[in-house]
């Protein structure tokens, strides 16, 4: 037994030699010391040995076992400070580079001004609304006073899903819809994003947003239409911006018009932003068609109003002297990180 011991003994350190990892170490303690291992498996046949030897024998064991438990234990430290040099050699921070700057997101162009107007109008007692953007062709068109024989529904050509199903060419829908739903007084805006079947260039795209005001009471004329419009534009591009009303047709809105503004780059003296007029087309408007009234179940001969819209993207190009529409879609961090 005691040639056994010697034996286990001489094999455990030659293999302890040999160890490149806490796994192979592991599996030799547990070869050797192991409740199943080969010293264990000697010394469960102590019945056998005589008296006198025992003693003799159960040293030797231990013997044995603390000089096996203190290689394993000198070695085990060995591969851990391997392990923890070879870590700190490939983890090396070299303190003299840069730190990595954070990129911080920001509003795009379009959503900040956007936001800008609902401020203004949500100011002055104005409710935002919003409405499905595919829509019904009698919402989008007919109760507009558009029926399909119209010539203007050739201005708006948009993206027909059925006969009677469209995507919306304005948020002039959501109105109707607010109107046969609320009894007056109604003040209210329509931000959204519509569509029209137009040609991509520097100034039209077939996807837009848009922003429509409509105002329902009683006793509403063409002066609180200016009133509130001039205020918006001051609001919106500076005190000093003068605003002007020209005649025009749409045929939600009888009498109609166009506001212009006073050039805010040149202040009115011309230049090419204005191309040299001095003047700038804000927004369409007009007091709502009685026809329109009466479409949404209200009587034209005891409620009037006022109705107004604009493009965002066309606000967003005033405010930014942007010249091409498509810089606002094409997601080119070199453009937008401007704003």
């Amino acid at each position: 037994m005691k040639e056994k011991l010697m034996e286990i003994k001489e094999l455990a350190s030659k293999e302890l030699k040999s160890v490149k990892d806490k796994t192979d170490i592991e599996s030799l303690r547990v070869k050797y010391l192991g409740k199943k291992g080969e010293l264990t498996s000697i010394l469960r046949g102590m019945g056998s040995v005589s008296a006198e030897e025992r003693p003799i024998i159960g040293k030797l064991a231990n013997e044995i076992r603390a000089k096996i438990e203190s290689e394993i234990e000198v070695i085990s430290n060995d591969i851990k400070a391997k392990e923890k040099k070879e870590k700190l050699q490939n983890e090396v921070i070299d303190i003299s580079l840069p730190g990595k700057k954070r990129v911080l997101g920001k509003r795009h162009p379009l959503e900040s001004t956007l936001k800008q107007i609902e401020d203004i109008f949500v100011s002055m007692g104005f409710t935002i609304e919003e409405g499905p953007e595919v829509e019904l062709d009698y919402y989008n068109f007919e109760a507009l006073n558009i029926p399909k024989d119209h010539p203007a529904r050739s201005e708006q050509d948009t993206f027909y899903i059925n006969d009677n199903i469209v995507l919306r060419t304005q948020t002039s829908p959501v109105q109707i819809r607010v109107m046969e739903k609320q009894e007056p007084p109604i003040k209210m805006i329509s931000p959204g994003k519509v569509f029209r079947s137009d040609a991509v260039d520097a100034t039209h795209s077939p996807i837009f947003y848009q922003m429509e005001g409509l105002v329902i009471d009683k006793g509403i004329t063409f002066a609180d239409l200016k009133g509130t419009l001039e205020l918006f534009v001051k609001k919106m591009f500076g005190e000093n911006v003068e605003t002007k009303f020209r005649p025009h047709h749409f045929p939600f809105t009888e009498p109609s018009a166009e506001m212009d503004a006073s050039c805010f780059v040149c202040g009115g003296k011309g230049c090419k932003v204005c191309k040299g007029s001095g003047w700038m087309e804000i927004l369409g408007c007009g007091m709502v068609h009685p026809q329109v009234i009466k479409n949404c179940g209200l009587d034209p001969e005891v409620y009037s109003g006022f109705a107004f819209g604009f493009g965002i993207d066309r606000m967003v190009m005033l405010n930014y002297g942007i010249d091409d529409i498509r810089a606002l879609y094409e997601s080119d961090m070199r453009f937008l990180k401007q704003f």
